[in-house]
């Protein structure tokens, strides 16, 4: 009793720290949010090595290795609660103000075309087409911004753009970029035509929006969009079939774009990013150079952004992967006698897949459960300096509960993004 009562008063007072170190972290303070989270991070690193260096154990746990493990695991988890609490926090600190960020960037943008335009327009005097463009830009403008302020609890203009996982999705942000791209090119053409006085002009400029001039850029449009649809169905689909694992970020970021769930650069990514950006760089250079016609995008750039369409969404099919136990065996330390599996011995089991890409952070990681027989055994985390060497992507270690009971049992891992593995059959003794 005295040493939960302990450790609660720990919690609490780590809780208290966290939640007001580095001034108030309530409410809509979200400097001091994010310097308790910083801190909180901070604190577990620093608890997380001086256990792993073996400081900091109890004389009632240290004398067991089993009983220290066990408690070094619970007060790391408690820990890790702590920061993910925080992180969360945090993280609704961020989508409170980003919205702010991005309606500044989009009229940022604006004002730029607008310095661009009045330079390009000296010796060549200012024309209706600068300011048709100019004006097509400012109706973009204003209706991001009431999109951002409708959406700013979700992160503003970013909203659409974010995926079920809490990151930035790139197929929708390649499709989100084209459909930006090609409206406002259609209210370039719109503002023309309204400010056109000859029947010839609008003729020609009506021409302009023909499927003879714009088949490219309305193929690429319908190509990605398409793909960001299907990107979507299909890694729902493979969540739900526990085929592949996902598991939520604390929030979106840049990098999101250019990398897997792990942080990791991904080839299929960047290459679709890239691309794309390339086009649209080209096909906004069309425009500036023919504002009375949708941009002629040619159709090898045209075909060279379809390939790497198909790239990208071939690359999802192949994700993923259930996790598998290969097989499940005694642990045995140097010294120890072979033997069969008995109560309160550990089993190393082995296989891939059990720690899912995204989830290295200790909160995740304590997540993890083995089902021996009827029992959920948590996995303990054990930690060494820099990480943890249990639970691995490869091998976790757990002990078999005294609430076994002798005979054939069966083993299976939950990860900790819910998806179950197979099954495998051990034996246990007296």
């Amino acid at each position: 009793m005295a040493v939960q009562e302990a450790r609660q008063s720990g919690m609490d007072a780590a809780v208290g720290e966290a939640a007001h170190g580095g001034g108030c972290t309530c409410g809509d303070c979200p400097h001091g949010v994010r310097e308790g989270h910083r801190r909180a991070v901070a604190a577990f690193l620093r608890k997380r090595d001086e256990f792993a260096a073996g400081q900091g154990l109890p004389a009632a746990v240290a004398h067991s290795a089993s009983a220290s493990r066990q408690w070094v695991s619970e007060e790391l988890t408690q820990a890790a609660g702590v920061v993910a609490e925080r992180g969360r926090a945090e993280g609704a600190a961020w989508f409170a103000r980003v919205w702010r960020w991005t309606t500044v960037a989009v009229w940022a943008a604006v004002v730029l075309l607008l310095v661009v335009q009045a330079l390009t327009a000296v010796g060549a005097g200012w024309t209706d087409a600068r300011t048709a463009g100019l004006l097509a830009a400012v109706v973009v403008g204003a209706a991001l911004t009431a999109a951002s302020w409708f959406h700013r609890a979700r992160g503003g203009v970013l909203a659409p753009v974010i995926g079920e996982d809490n990151r930035l999705s790139t197929s929708r942000a390649v499709a989100a970029g084209w459909v930006l791209f090609v409206v406002y090119a259609v209210l370039v053409l719109a503002g023309r035509l309204a400010a056109a006085s000859g029947r010839g002009e609008r003729e020609a400029l009506i021409d302009g929006l023909g499927l003879r001039r714009g088949v490219g850029v309305v193929t690429v449009l319908a190509v990605v969009c398409g793909v960001a649809v299907l990107v979507r169905r299909v890694v729902g689909v493979r969540v739900q079939a526990q085929r592949l694992q996902k598991v939520r970020a604390g929030r979106p970021r840049a990098a999101d774009l250019l990398t897997d769930d792990d942080g990791r650069g991904a080839f299929a990514d960047i290459q679709y990013v890239v691309i794309s950006a390339a086009a649209l760089v080209f096909a906004a250079v069309r425009l500036g150079r023919r504002p009375d016609q949708l941009p002629d995008l040619p159709w090898g750039l045209a075909v060279v952004v379809l390939v790497s369409a198909a790239t990208y969404l071939a690359a999802k099919y192949a994700e993923g992967g259930r996790p598998v136990i290969l097989s499940v065996v005694r642990a045995r330390e140097a010294g120890d006698l072979d033997g069969p599996i008995r109560t309160g011995d550990d089993i190393e089991i082995r296989g891939v897949g059990f720690v899912p890409v995204g989830a290295r952070s200790a909160d995740l990681l304590s997540r993890m459960v083995v089902r021996i027989g009827a029992v959920n055994v948590q996995v303990p985390l054990v930690p060494v300096k820099g990480g943890f060497a249990n639970p691995t992507d490869t091998v976790l270690t757990v002990p078999v509960p005294a609430e076994v009971e002798p005979g054939r049992v069966e083993v299976q891992v939950i990860t900790a993004a819910g998806v179950e593995t197979n099954r495998v059959t051990i034996d246990v003794t007296e």
